[in-house]
């Protein structure tokens, strides 16, 4: 792509020191961009670190967390060099995040409007009246009935579907270059699911932002990505654009996940599972992280962890088999 990206990271790595001096490769050595405009899917089980990745680029690690090598760039600016309060500078006015589980990213002890609003006075040179008023535009735009009530309502008072919305309104409050979208539809019905990334791709459109879309759904993905990135083990091991992606799997993980979704063309008595579990964070095996559960496993997986190759037009892959052309008898979905 001709134009810069929004976000550019480069060999991101951020570890946790534990007690027992184990440490914890959350995130070993990312890289990827987001360019304006697009919508990328970053896709993966629990614990290969997606959340991580986007807690790094917000700049919110605890202890005993640490990013400990790699660049973060925003828009042209190192993010990783930056003091604590220009970071907060940032969050918000530049990168904005909506969190999977809005009932503890809300402040239960404030109203609605007092968050929202908190959020307009903050960035931007408001007054009172000017950030209530905005904020009630933002929760009519974000399709919230009785946006006035509303604003006087606390949290619990609200269903799923509604809190996500309000978590939506606030991050677009600054109209953010880029919206980082955590598991947004965890704990929602699917009817629900449908509106919110609706409503959020909506937003990107109408503010002209690009999207960050962290999930475990590739059935999500292939409806709302333009480009996918496939992680396990702390690691990209796939990374393309989506309908390419999807067509021609290239990593055993990724056709994993594909085959465990239901198929409506396919009949099937039982849907497929990838055997085992994600290896903690401070166990990784020797060579491919994946080796402990793939079924394609050679010698070779098993001593030394492959590079990312690219095997298509902007198509990569973190496997041995693109070597011997691919995955066994092409049986990507």
């Amino acid at each position: 792509m001709a134009e810069q990206p929004v976000l550019d990271i480069d060999k991101l790595k951020t570890y946790f020191y534990l007690d027992d001096e184990k440490v914890a490769k959350a995130v070993d050595d990312v890289s990827f961009s987001v360019y304006p405009g697009e919508t990328v899917a970053l896709v993966g089980e629990s614990g290969s670190g997606k959340s991580v990745t986007a807690l790094s680029i917000m700049q919110l690690i605890n202890k005993p967390g640490r990013i400990v090598e790699g660049t973060i760039v925003m828009n042209g600016k190192e993010l990783l060099q930056m003091k604590p309060k220009q970071m907060t500078k940032v969050r918000g006015n530049d990168i904005a995040m909506v969190f999977q589980e809005p009932m503890t990213a809300l402040n239960p002890v404030f109203t609605i409007g007092n968050q929202i609003t908190e959020m307009i006075r903050k960035h931007q040179k408001s007054s009172k009246n000017q950030a209530r008023e905005k904020a009630i535009e933002l929760l009519k735009t974000v399709g919230i009935p009785r946006a006035e009530d509303i604003m006087n309502e606390y949290p619990h008072q609200l269903s799923g579907g509604m809190r996500q919305r309000v978590m939506i309104a606030i991050a677009i409050s600054c109209e953010p270059a880029l919206l980082i979208a955590d598991e947004p539809t965890t704990a929602l019905d699917v009817t629900i699911q449908a509106q919110i990334l609706d409503l959020m791709a909506d937003m990107r459109d109408k503010y002209h932002m690009s999207l960050l879309l962290i999930t475990h759904d590739l059935g999500v993905v292939s409806e709302y990505a333009d480009r996918v990135m496939v992680m396990y083990g702390g690691q990209i091991v796939e990374e393309g654009p989506t309908k390419e992606l999807l067509r021609t799997t290239n990593h055993p993980y990724t056709k994993g996940l594909l085959n465990s979704l239901p198929n409506i063309d396919k009949h099937v008595d039982r849907l497929e599972t990838i055997k085992g579990t994600v290896p903690a964070a401070f166990n990784f095996p020797k060579g491919c992280r994946f080796s402990t559960r793939c079924p394609y496993v050679m010698d070779k997986c098993l001593e030394s962890n492959p590079e990312i190759t690219e095997v298509g037009p902007e198509h990569y892959v973190r496997c041995y088999l693109h070597e011997n052309g691919g995955i066994p008898n092409d049986e990507s979905r």
